[in-house]
C-alpha cells in the first residue's frame, strides 16, 4: 500500500482512537487554554500540520515517530488527549518503554507487529497484531513494538489520554545516564565490563 494512502487510514482510525482514550489530565475550567503571549486564536490555533511529511514519503531507515502532543501542538493543553505515528521499517523495534502519564491505545494501519507489555506481577502479555488491530497497552507499564518481518514496513497511530504522556525508554535511562556502573552492575546481577560495554553501545553516535 502506498503511504500517500494512509491518509485514509489516519481519518478512519483518528475517531474510534480519540474516541476510546480515556483521560488523564486535570480538567480545566475554560473551553480551551490559550498560551500566554496570545489573547485570541482563530482555526490556525486548533490545526495540526506536522504529519503532512508523511503523505506520500517511503518508509524511513530507522524507526521514527511522528507525535503531536502539547510540546508539538499546544491547542492539546488541557484536552487530555494526543497523538503520534509511528513507522516501523522491516525488522525494526520501539525499544522496551513506559509512558507514566497515560495509557497507550495503538492502531494497527499497515503491517505486522509483535507487541507486549509486563505487568507490576512481571507477567507477560503478547500478541501478534495484523492490520485493523488495536491493542492497549496499560499507563505506566513497561511494553514494546517489533515489526519482526524482514521486507514488509509497518505503520502504526497511537492515541494517549494526556496531553503530555511523557515516554521512558528503559535502554536509555539505564545505560545513557550518569547511574553509577557498580549500581547498575548490582541491579542487574552482572559485572561493571558488561554494563561499560552496553552502555557503550547507547552512547549517541558522534
Amino acid at each position: 500500500m502506498a503511504y500517500s494512502r494512509k491518509l485514509f487510514f489516519l481519518a478512519v482510525a483518528s475517531l474510534a482512537i480519540v474516541q476510546m482514550v480515556m483521560a488523564g489530565d486535570p480538567d480545566i475550567l475554560t473551553d480551551f487554554v490559550l498560551p500566554p503571549n496570545l489573547t485570541s486564536v482563530d482555526g490556525n490555533f486548533f490545526t495540526f500540520t506536522g504529519m503532512r511529511v508523511l503523505i506520500g514519503a517511503p518508509p524511513p531507515p530507522t524507526f521514527k515517530v511522528l507525535k503531536a502532543s502539547f510540546a508539538e501542538f499546544p491547542a492539546l493543553n488541557g484536552q487530555s488527549v494526543s497523538y503520534a505515528v509511528l513507522l516501523y521499517p522491516a525488522g525494526s523495534v520501539n525499544p522496551v518503554h513506559t509512558h507514566p502519564r497515560s495509557a497507550e491505545l495503538l492502531f494497527l494501519a499497515e503491517g505486522a507487529l509483535e507487541v507486549g507489555f509486563v505487568d507490576t506481577t512481571n507477567k507477560l502479555f503478547t500478541q501478534t497484531l495484523q492490520s485493523g488491530d488495536l491493542f492497549v497497552f496499560p499507563k505506566g507499564l513497561v511494553h514494546f513494538q517489533y515489526n519482526a518481518d524482514a521486507k514488509v514496513p509497518a505503520l502504526a497511530i497511537s492515541a494517549f489520554g494526556s496531553a503530555n504522556a511523557g515516554t521512558v525508554s528503559l535502554p536509555n535511562t539505564l545505560f545513557n545516564t550518569s547511574i553509577d556502573d557498580n549500581v547498575l552492575a548490582l541491579s542487574l546481577k552482572t559485572d561493571v565490563a558488561t554494563i561499560q560495554k552496553l552502555k557503550a553501545g547507547l552512547a549517541p553516535k558522534k
